[in-house]
């Protein structure tokens, strides 16, 4: 163990901790995933850690204290930079949890400026004119506008952002970006001297971010999505290594569990059922009924498990969960599918499922705890933003993606890399 780790960072879901873990590895760094906030000193011999928490649709005062606690633990363990991941759609809603989280960690770290940028050009997510683009379209033209939790409505982030927080948002627009790492930095200069505190930057390409990471060498403080992580291993003398993303052989059948109802999502359930895969949809309204719905996932899975991999999925469009969360309410709804779907993937694993997929980031964080998982080696990017994952205790290949990530092929393709 080298005494210190060189970046910290606090991500606030499970498949944007791997997500960012990802890009971190593929730039020449060494990291350790942890889930939740350790509860004892670093151990391994790594360059950046990223905890893992389950905050980005809990109240703003919880995600604080959450982030709060994370933030303690890597200073702790000497971080020299702290990096604030959240989702690339900028998932949150007018009261937060971006806004507070990122003003207090500024207040503890007692720094008076940071960015905010979501921009993950890999995954078609760009910021122009501090306006957030999915693929060709606005934010609040997306998938994202109906997002059962935090519909995203506006695609100008300098106003979604100041809606949540007290200090001033400003902009570093596309042009000083192109102009270089110089350009940027005279621009945050100016922008603090005209009492900003936080600043969107536009990003349309990776080379945008590769331009963006020299400017942030020596800031507290950085948040954005995991596309900034590309630019950020140089500025501690790291480059990109081959060996970083090894992992132990894998064993065990294959399944998949998904509780995401994005778009992609549920173009990947239908290609994969198309395909001919064996898949069992979760009534949710069964599941608010009480029935035993864990039990009868698992009944019908344990069979099917040695002929190829199996999918159990409460993945559905808009107006189906509308109609649940009409009856449920929004909060419950999707509480009791997690609280399902993670109980189904518990009994998966027990009945010898080595190779686990997990389609959707509140889905991935019920499972990921209820597996008892608290730390996690980084390996091969099957998609940008996902990563296999193998965590050695329970002995678990797991591979936990974000809803909107993925090729169509996804459930199959990830499989067929772990062969």
């Amino acid at each position: 163990m080298n005494g210190k780790i060189f970046l910290g960072c606090i991500a606030d879901d499970f498949t944007g901790a791997t997500d960012l873990a990802n890009n971190l590895v593929r730039s020449g760094m060494r990291v350790l995933q942890a889930i939740g906030v350790p509860d004892a000193p670093l151990l391994a011999d790594v360059d950046a850690v990223v905890v893992a928490l389950k905050s980005r649709t809990v109240p703003a005062a919880e995600a604080v204290a959450q982030s709060l606690q994370a933030l303690r633990w890597l200073q702790a363990q000497g971080a020299q930079q702290i990096y604030f991941k959240y989702c690339s759609t900028f998932d949150s809603t007018a009261a937060g949890n971006i806004g507070p989280v990122a003003e207090a960690l500024m207040d503890a770290l007692g720094t008076d400026f940071t960015i905010a940028t979501p921009a993950f050009p890999d995954n078609a997510r760009t910021v122009f004119k501090g306006h957030l683009f999915v693929g060709d379209q606005l934010l609040s033209d997306s998938g994202m506008r109906s997002h059962p939790l935090t519909p995203m409505t506006d695609a100008n982030l300098v106003k979604v952002l100041q809606a949540q927080c007290s200090r001033k948002v400003g902009l570093i627009d596309h042009k000083a970006v192109a102009a270089g790492p110089a350009a940027i930095a005279q621009r945050i200069e100016a922008l603090r001297a005209e009492g900003v505190g936080i600043a969107i930057v536009d990003a349309v390409s990776n080379d945008d971010l590769l331009r963006l990471g020299p400017a942030l060498k020596g800031m507290p403080l950085v948040t954005a999505g995991s596309g900034v992580a590309i630019g950020l291993p140089v500025n501690f003398g790291l480059a990109p290594s081959s060996q970083a993303s090894a992992l132990p052989a894998a064993t065990g059948t294959r399944a998949i569990v998904s509780g995401s109802c994005s778009q992609a999502t549920q173009r990947q359930v239908a290609a994969f059922i198309a395909a001919g895969g064996a898949a069992l949809a979760i009534d949710a309204l069964r599941v608010a009924d009480g029935a035993d719905v864990v039990g009868e996932a698992l009944a019908w899975a344990r069979p099917l498990l040695a002929q190829g991999p199996v999918l159990v999925y409460s993945t559905a469009d808009a107006a189906t969960v509308q109609a649940v969360q009409a009856r449920s309410g929004v909060q419950a709804a999707g509480d009791a599918v997690e609280r399902t779907l993670a109980a189904v993937a518990n009994g998966l694993v027990a009945h010898g499922v080595g190779q686990l997929v997990v389609a959707g980031g509140e889905t991935s964080g019920a499972c990921v705890q209820a597996l008892g998982i608290t730390q996690m080696q980084i390996g091969p990017q099957i998609d940008p933003g996902v990563p296999w994952c193998h965590a050695a205790s329970p002995g678990l290949h797991i591979a936990l993606k974000s809803g909107n990530f993925g090729t169509d092929d996804f459930f199959s393709k990830a499989f067929t890399l772990l062969q």
